[in-house]
């Protein structure tokens, strides 16, 4: 059967941080007052997605990833990761503020869960006034400086806050500490990976009192002190034109502002993913038309490496390895 644009089915899970934008402002189906997660594309085990339209709908993204190898994902991608789809796309609303947290490196995630490391950037898509998120450090620091302030239940007093709007962009390298604040509604792009050691989480209790767990012991081996503070992304963004935010080794993320008809080519030997972050568009192969609303997000297999973008004016995610 031939591969042609994908959309799924997004796995929606609540959070004790949840809200109700997913579902008022991006249009997911759910009733939950606390859904704080859309998976949108996942081969995370026991959450993976399935195939919502066309003659393949129904289908895992692991059968498609067994069936199809290169073909979905490019030689040089399944050379490198084989059967296992190495992005993990979302879309995060943050009701309340996020658990203060980083994630490991491959490395250490390797050697402590047999996973990927959680390389991460964040575009964010709305947020209410005064809303910030939590990035690195405030000052110079060391691990004696943080063990003092964390064991003196300070940990707050040393982190930058970045006051955000929609548009703005930042890039969480392994090792960095973070966290969404409270009003937060933003698109994350992540490597294929759940691993993450929370550090605090404002002493709060779920329904039963109970805190949620903590990871200082894993966190303190796995945070970066002297990270430059370079993880705000600046971009111009140009009409019809891929403008790129962050390029890695595990994904390359662009912004593409479309407005009309555009003619796009795959010579990346990718997969391609689009996320609507912004407006609707139309993705056009071989005469067949899919629509990709605000909110949704649609695989492009490395098989097709021509199509075309329509939208009266609409603002994507373009993201590929």
């Amino acid at each position: 059967m031939s591969l042609y644009p994908l959309k799924f089915k997004p796995i929606l899970k609540d959070k004790i941080w949840g809200g109700q934008k997913l579902s008022n402002f991006l249009n997911k189906s759910t009733d939950s007052d606390m859904a704080g997660e859309s998976w949108e594309l996942s081969d995370v085990e026991g959450d993976t997605s399935l195939v919502a339209n066309g003659n393949l709908s129904g289908t895992s993204l692991k059968t498609l990833m067994e069936q199809y190898k290169a073909d979905l994902v490019g030689e040089k991608v399944y050379t490198q990761f084989g059967s296992k789809f190495p992005l993990l796309i979302k879309y995060i609303d943050a009701k309340k503020d996020l658990s203060v947290q980083l994630h490991p490196n491959d490395a250490l995630a390797k050697e402590r869960h047999q996973s990927f490391g959680k390389t991460e950037m964040w575009y964010v898509m709305q947020a209410d006034e005064g809303s910030n998120l939590i990035i690195d450090f405030n000052q110079p620091m060391t691990a004696a400086l943080y063990k003092k302030h964390l064991n003196s239940k300070t940990l707050t007093s040393i982190l930058n806050f970045e006051t955000v709007t929609t548009g703005d962009t930042f890039f969480i390298e392994v090792g960095r500490v973070h966290a969404i604040g409270a009003g937060v509604l933003l698109a994350e792009i992540q490597q294929t990976s759940d691993i993450t050691y929370r550090v605090y989480d404002w002493d709060r209790t779920d329904a039963e009192g109970n805190m949620r767990e903590l990871h200082n012991d894993l966190a303190m081996d796995a945070i970066d002190f002297d990270m430059p503070d370079d993880f705000k992304v600046s971009y111009d963004a140009t009409k019809n034109t891929s403008e790129q935010l962050v390029s890695c080794p595990y994904f390359t993320t662009n912004v593409l502002d479309v407005e009309g008809s555009i003619s796009k080519q795959n010579i990346q030997d990718s997969f391609m993913i689009y996320m609507a972050v912004d407006g609707d568009a139309v993705f056009e192969v071989d005469g067949k038309a899919t629509k990709l609303s605000f909110g949704e997000t649609i695989l492009i297999p490395a098989s097709i490496k021509d199509f075309k973008i329509t939208a009266p004016n609409a603002r994507l995610l373009e993201v590929y390895i």
